[in-house]
């Protein structure tokens, strides 16, 4: 990673208009992203290249399957939960402490990342992610090309957990090489075990919540969102990052990161619901209205029904799974037409005021307050 830290006026440049077609929020995870991406994909990398090296000498096919897994980690993705963990760390260490030795602990979260995705795919049945075939699409795929016996997206869908248990396993792998103290790296396990545990435990219950979405309250859909995304997105992130530096749980700086994690990461998850309805494929990498087909009871699907009138309420609940571009268009307007979105923008820019008034609590290097600001708003109102 490059010495030098981005600079700049970071509140400048997130307040101004874009300037020359140049969306302001892409220029701020430009500047303040792109060393520690390079660094996180070049860790990736590497560690990936041996381990793939060393299933292939075992048996050809592990190492293809080895390989698909390898291009699930490195195929595109914005590095978020590395770059906010790096800012935690950073806003404790100050600007010249080198990042070199905790780099393997920081590309860590990306292989835990991957992990959830590549499950999250398979429990939700999706055929795209990041514009690409899902991991279990691309398998089965594969798998009906060869002629192989057996049925194919069963196979697929197999051998996607396969790939996210490798990931898992992976990712402690990674996280051991962390140039770090004995006792350092204990505390470090330890709050890289509770992330994942809450991963889990987020994930059941957003399973759990499409077997009876109608009981299911704005209240509950933030608790999901609390724990599948505040969690290992932005709040134990950073945490990770403090822990990193040695700071310990209990400190200001740590319940700073705390109270800004877990606004910034609702904000995160709520900016996801709306992008579930309304994205662009062509940005997001998904398709537009899945939430809508599955009825998922998303905080802006639930406020959506709170809010709806019986008219309202009765297309809502008439929303097909198979159903036709146009048809999701119409469902979306009756989604708009409710009042929900204005209801969720608004908890959005709440979150994002909240999470600001976290980082204006407590002393931290000045460069990763910058840079967590114009995170906090580069991540709540992105097109994907």
């Amino acid at each position: 990673m490059a010495s030098d830290e981005p600079t700049g006026n970071l509140l400048r440049v997130v307040t101004e208009q874009p300037i020359g077609g140049i969306d302001p929020i892409a220029a701020v995870l430009a500047a303040y992203t792109r060393d520690i991406v390079t660094a996180v994909d070049h860790t990736l990398a590497e560690f990936l290249t041996a381990e793939v090296d060393a299933l292939t000498a075992i048996d050809p096919a592990m190492g293809g399957f080895a390989a698909t897994a390898r291009d699930c980690v490195l195929s595109g993705g914005k590095r978020v939960r590395p770059t906010f963990a790096y800012w935690g760390w950073r806003g404790a260490v100050g600007g010249d402490t080198p990042v070199t030795p905790v780099l393997p602990a920081l590309a860590t979260l990306e292989l835990l990342h991957t992990f959830a995705l590549v499950h999250d795919d398979v429990m939700d049945a999706s055929a795209t992610r990041r514009g690409r075939p899902t991991a279990h699409v691309a398998v089965a795929t594969q798998h009906a090309a060869a002629g192989r016996s057996g049925d194919s997206g069963r196979f697929g869908e197999a051998v996607a957990v396969l790939i996210g248990d490798l990931c898992m396993v992976w990712a402690d792998q990674l996280l051991a090489l962390a140039d770090l103290p004995a006792d350092r790296l204990f505390q470090v396990r330890h709050g890289y075990d509770r992330m994942r545990v809450e991963t889990v435990a987020g994930q059941y219950l957003d399973v759990f919540g499409e077997t009876d979405p109608e009981s299911w309250s704005v209240d509950r859909a933030l608790r999901v969102a609390r724990y599948k995304t505040a969690s290992y997105t932005v709040q134990r992130p950073l945490l990770f990052g403090a822990s990193l530096a040695g700071i310990d749980g209990d400190s200001t700086l740590a319940a700073a990161y705390t109270r800004y994690g877990l606004a910034v990461g609702e904000a995160f998850q709520l900016c996801d619901d709306l992008l579930g309805v309304f994205g662009d494929p062509t940005t997001t990498g998904k398709p537009a209205g899945d939430d809508l087909r599955t009825g998922k009871p998303t905080a802006l699907l639930v406020l959506a029904r709170e809010l709806a009138t019986p008219a309202q309420l009765r297309a809502l609940d008439g929303a097909d799974r198979r159903a036709a571009e146009p048809e999701i268009a119409r469902l979306a307007e009756v989604v708009v037409d409710t009042g929900a979105v204005r209801r969720i923008e608004r908890m959005i820019d709440e979150r994002v005021e909240e999470a600001l008034a976290a980082l204006d609590a407590v002393a931290i290097d000045e460069t990763a307050r910058t840079a967590l600001v114009g995170l906090a708003t580069a991540a709540t109102h992105r097109r994907a």
